[in-house]
């Protein structure tokens, strides 16, 4: 049931890709608690997904960006802040993509290439839309700006190859651009590191199925789903969170403090 706990505010959305993405879900929650918001995506992904029929359900629009392209993100933000009529509330990033990962490249058989791409679309676009905000004043007082990450930032698993790398250095914009944007306006900055999830790109990593329910069994709550984390995220877009601020914030059922689970080891 909505509380209407973002009404009035307005913000930017990235990265919903289909009714499986987290994205989109937090799209349609951050409606139905009464946020105006845009939707954006990189153009062939606007082509491949269902972004209009989000679009409209949630009475927004799409702005196609690149989030690699500066011009681009500048676009989006003047777009943006036109139909806002004035300054965001929020703004969401939720954009990951590896080459090496999609064709199957093994982690001591990287193409370098490729790899600086993912760092590109998967953490400096971070950076690039923070700065971009902030240099154009777009952000109004005791704003929220959010990222999702995952816990291969801090440990190893193997098949999420450079993507791992991505993350920690998506993690540490949030806490160095945090800084600058408290500064600046009380604007927070935060990740949310997000159970694995059965989004379109979560299935697209190897073994993802069987990390899956690995994860559920070692979580003491099990996996978080991805309606609970768009609640979550609707939680930190709100006046509610004011004073959380360069911080990764665990979303996975408790998976992140657990070392040994019974029903793992099977006793």
């Amino acid at each position: 049931m909505a509380n209407g706990i973002l009404k009035g505010k307005k913000g930017i959305i990235s990265g919903a890709l289909d009714s499986n993405s987290i994205a989109w879900k937090i799209a349609e929650k951050a409606h139905e608690e009464g946020a105006e918001i845009v939707l954006t995506n990189a153009p062939v992904a606007l082509r491949l997904g269902e972004i209009n029929t989000l679009a409209e359900k949630t009475n927004s629009v799409v702005i196609a960006a690149d989030a690699t392209s500066e011009e681009d993100i500048a676009n989006l933000i003047d777009q943006s802040m036109e139909r806002f009529g004035g300054k965001m509330d929020f703004i969401l990033h939720s954009i990951g993509m590896s080459l090496n990962v999609r064709k199957k490249k093994a982690y001591t058989d990287i193409k370098y290439d490729w790899m600086h791409k993912t760092f590109d679309i998967s953490a400096i676009s971070f950076h690039k839309f923070m700065q971009c905000a902030y240099q154009k004043d777009s952000m109004n007082e005791w704003g929220s700006i959010l990222a999702l990450t995952y816990i291969a930032a801090q440990r190893v698993f193997p098949d999420y190859s450079e993507m791992a790398e991505s993350k920690a250095l998506l993690e540490s914009f949030a806490r160095s651009f945090g800084y600058h944007w408290a500064k600046k306006n009380k604007v927070r900055v935060n990740t949310v590191s997000q159970s694995p999830t059965l989004t379109t790109a979560g299935k697209g990593v190897k073994g993802f199925q069987d990390f899956f329910g690995y994860a559920d069994a070692m979580s003491p709550m099990g996996n978080a789903s991805a309606d609970a984390c768009a609640d979550y995220c609707i939680s930190l877009f709100s006046d509610y969170t004011r004073y959380v601020t360069m911080q990764n914030l665990f979303h996975d059922g408790g998976f992140s403090n657990m070392g040994m689970a019974p029903e793992v080891i099977g006793l």
